[in-house]
């Protein structure tokens, strides 16, 4: 027990080791980045016919004309003492852009993550314990085609049927303009609504969440239906579960038992590591549904190559996956000790 105990600390210890010099990593590559890409901020965001006078004068107070090693440790100043800078784009500080735009964005994944786990963990585990009948056929074409579909395409579909169609749901945004938003405490509208006791809230905000939840939902329920069913198969034909059989234990306690366990651990680690997908497919379902989320802030930053703002929601988003993946492997260790070692 002493020695499991201290080789889980080992591993976490390590791994918590490896963050700083991935994040440093991360954060050069996206210096590097923004400045090898043709054009700059100010000649984005001003109209053409600008005087030239004006845009040096711009680029000299924001620095841009400094060397490009001056530039970069100014950069890992600012980044190391949690200084993102002021959007060029919103003349705000980019920490206060994140703070706002992140809620929404974290609201939508969390509840994209829910429907594709539910629905590509339930599925692909129904099709795992039927190999190759009727049910593991019409599971595996769900898993093809829900992966495959364009995300911008279907949440059209779900929007024209549902919100201009049939009316039920609303077509667009985060909450109703007739409401009061509620008191903003996590930022999610979600569980505020909840604490300032406002069901009407609630309603309006689960509501406004539904399409873009499932959008993004269904698509990666897809890749989960797949990576779930080939582990499934693979845990139910191994010898620790023939060895289970064979002593005479119940089918169903040798699949929750032994197998099940077994095959959800790649499956864990998945979902980690998929978050870096639905953050990447929340810009497209943000742009069609008008979610003010950080999809929409980033595309807008890159859209005016706003280098503080794509430089603070990259490091941001950065330091946001490498928690993920720590929690996963923690998660991982602890239902597999063989990963500790």
């Amino acid at each position: 027990m002493a020695g499991s105990t201290a080789s889980l600390r080992a591993y976490v210890i390590t791994r918590v080791a490896l963050m700083f010099p991935m994040l440093f990593l991360l954060v050069t590559f996206t210096f590097i980045l923004l400045r090898v890409v043709p054009g700059d901020p100010i000649t984005a965001i001003f109209r053409e016919g600008t005087p030239p006078e004006v845009i040096d004068r711009i680029k000299t107070q924001l620095g841009l004309y400094d060397p490009l090693y001056i530039q970069y440790f100014r950069y890992l100043r600012d980044v190391f003492t949690g200084n993102m800078g002021t959007s060029i784009l919103t003349q705000r500080p980019v920490l206060q852009d994140i703070s706002y735009y992140m809620p929404a964005t974290i609201e939508l994944t969390l509840s994209s993550m829910v429907v594709a786990a539910v629905l590509g963990i339930g599925i692909g585990t129904f099709a795992g314990t039927r190999r190759d009948r009727l049910p593991d056929l019409g599971a595996r074409l769900y898993g093809s085609l829900a992966y495959n579909i364009p995300i911008f395409w279907f949440g059209l579909i779900l929007k024209l049927i549902f919100a201009v169609w049939l009316r039920w749901l609303p077509v667009s945004g985060r909450f109703s303009p007739r409401l009061s938003a509620p008191p903003t405490v996590t930022g999610l509208y979600t569980i505020d609504s909840l604490l300032a006791g406002d069901l009407r809230a609630f309603v309006d905000a689960i509501s406004h969440l539904i399409l873009p939840s499932l959008t993004l939902g269904i698509v990666l329920s897809g890749f989960f239906v797949r990576i779930t069913r080939v582990n499934v198969i693979h845990a139910m034909g191994s010898d620790y579960v023939e060895a289970a059989r064979a002593r005479g234990i119940q089918e169903r306690n040798v699949f929750f038992r032994h197998a099940l366990k077994n095959a959800l651990v790649p499956v864990i680690t998945t979902m980690g590591l998929t978050f870096a997908l639905l953050f990447s497919g929340a810009i497209l379902t943000e742009t069609v549904f008008s979610f003010e989320g950080m999809g929409r802030y980033v595309f807008q930053a890159i859209s005016y190559r706003d280098y503080p703002a794509i430089q603070g929601a990259v490091v941001y988003y950065g330091i946001l996956m490498v928690i993920i993946s720590l929690c996963i492997d923690i998660l991982n260790a602890f239902v597999d000790p063989r990963i500790r070692y």
